[in-house]
């Protein structure tokens, strides 16, 4: 782990461990994206209607529930990535630009059915977990306090700490499923 992320950690510390609110978590602009899942959400919805970049934003953000909103450094290259690859066509209104479908974007829409769906399912699951649907607040902060203990091993893997982690985590895993 380089300096800056520990010490970015240690500030966090407290009695131990990081005491992190659900707001704190979300500033850290979690990757609720799947490689390839927001350029094929975003011609879905410029398949509904033309948009404009903002439009784009809202209505993801409105997909989160509010947990989430893409930045506009996430959206316009992917709306760049679409238009170079003549999925969509763009004509500039005023200040702004407006996002249209083309044909070959409607032809390639149709062909990746499944996988919007599988876009769709990814975003329910990380909807719930952004909002803390799917785990009681407490269970957040235990997770939250486990990934910085790890991190903040520093990389001093020995065979012997490699197994007795291992052990503890599997150990604890088994322990949750059998109540």
């Amino acid at each position: 782990m380089n300096n800056h992320l520990y010490q970015s950690a240690n500030q966090k510390l407290h009695s131990g461990f990081a005491q992190c609110t659900g707001r704190e978590r979300m500033a850290r602009s979690p990757r609720v994206f799947a490689s390839g899942d927001l350029k094929l959400l975003l011609l879905e919805f410029i398949g509904e209607r033309p948009r404009h970049g903002y439009d784009l934003i809202q209505q993801i953000k409105g997909l989160f529930d509010g947990a989430y909103t893409p930045s506009p450094g996430v959206i316009y290259p992917a709306l760049a990535f679409l238009e170079a690859g003549l999925l969509v066509s763009v004509e500039v209104q005023g200040e702004k630009k407006c996002y249209s479908i083309t044909e070959a974007g409607h032809l390639y829409l149709g062909q990746q059915v499944v996988a919007l769906k599988g876009v769709h399912m990814r975003i329910d699951v990380s909807r719930r977990s952004l909002r803390g649907l799917d785990r009681p607040a407490e269970i957040h902060e235990a997770m939250h306090n486990l990934r910085h203990a790890l991190q903040l091993h520093q990389g001093h893997w020995s065979p012997k700490e490699i197994q007795r982690v291992h052990d503890l985590l599997n150990n604890t895993a088994k322990a949750i499923v059998s109540g």
